[in-house]
């Protein structure tokens, strides 16, 4: 049986969310090492993780231009979380407008405002210590982008804010204690995972306060506005440029990636916690259930 989600007193989850923020949180300029050095031999990522293993064009490359490839791919990740929490740091100063700012609920939605700030120059100073591109989520959904952060509002909202942050997340997570992965990119993911945790549980809270309460056409509506969100973030994250750095022209590897059971498997392992959670609350259904298995986020 399905489990029943029942929501919590949101000014209660808030106030324990802030009580958590203030015993743990991080300043990137302080709590990371810039200056250490980037080891030769270790990768940026599980290379099992890298867009391109086990394909042929995978196989004709050397160890030092697969670490290269990994390098580049948690760069473009980065550079897309980085857009992604710019829009969400505006989506959420325009919720907490509303909120009555005494409650410990407006004051949560401010205080991950501060982390995502704090989070986004993390990311830009990791791509820049890597020397790597600002790959980005491509010129069309930047300005996308620009529609979407002025429109976006209500239980899609925060359930496609849920998909970027808990995709990320479980990467992160597979690298953050893996001793084989670059010193830096750990502290970077294991600083985001700690943080993240708290900007997951307040997201999925209003899922499931908000989700409940819409009626069918409303709900329809929802569940294509987090669909189409969610494939567009998931399709920018390995940006086609990235193949460059190895000597494979950008078409070629997007070509090869896509067809690769390996990433396909990798992506839908990303989104399988959070798929099953939006599945539960009702956000996946109908029919724009069929755009997340075209997409291969969802059997």
């Amino acid at each position: 049986m399905a489990r029943v989600l029942r929501p919590k007193d949101a000014d209660q989850v808030s106030a324990r969310l802030l009580e958590a923020s203030a015993r743990t949180s991080y300043d990137p300029f302080v709590d990371i090492d810039w200056a250490a050095p980037l080891h030769p031999d270790k990768a940026y990522m599980p290379l099992e993780r890298v867009s391109l293993y086990g394909t042929d064009l995978w196989r004709g490359l050397s160890q030092e231009q697969r670490i290269e490839l990994s390098k580049h791919e948690i760069a473009s990740v980065a550079g897309v979380g980085l857009w992604f929490e710019i829009i969400l740091m505006q989506l959420l100063v325009r919720y907490a407008y509303d909120l009555d700012p005494r409650t410990p609920h407006a004051q949560y939605a401010l205080t991950e405002v501060g982390d995502e700030t704090r989070h986004s120059i993390m990311f830009a100073k990791a791509i820049s210590r890597f020397d790597a591109p600002n790959y980005g989520p491509g010129r069309l959904l930047h300005n996308l982008g620009r529609v979407y952060k002025a429109i976006a509002g209500g239980p899609s909202m925060f359930a496609s804010v849920l998909v970027a942050e808990e995709a990320t997340d479980r990467l992160q997570r597979s690298t953050m204690d893996d001793e084989t992965m670059q010193p830096l990119i750990r502290m970077v993911n294991r600083i985001h995972v700690i943080e993240e945790a708290r900007h997951v549980r307040y997201a999925r809270e209003e899922v499931i306060r908000a989700a409940p309460g819409l009626n069918r056409a409303e709900l329809e509506w929802h569940r294509l506005a987090t669909a189409a969100t969610a494939i567009a973030a998931m399709d920018a994250m390995v940006n086609p440029r990235v193949y460059k750095a190895v000597g494979i022209a950008p078409r070629v590897g997007r070509a090869a990636a896509l067809a690769n059971p390996h990433f396909r498997e990798t992506r839908r392992w990303m989104v399988e916690k959070v798929v099953e959670f939006l599945t539960e609350t009702g956000m996946i259904g109908g029919p724009t259930k069929a755009l997340w298995r075209k997409a291969g986020l969802l059997r």
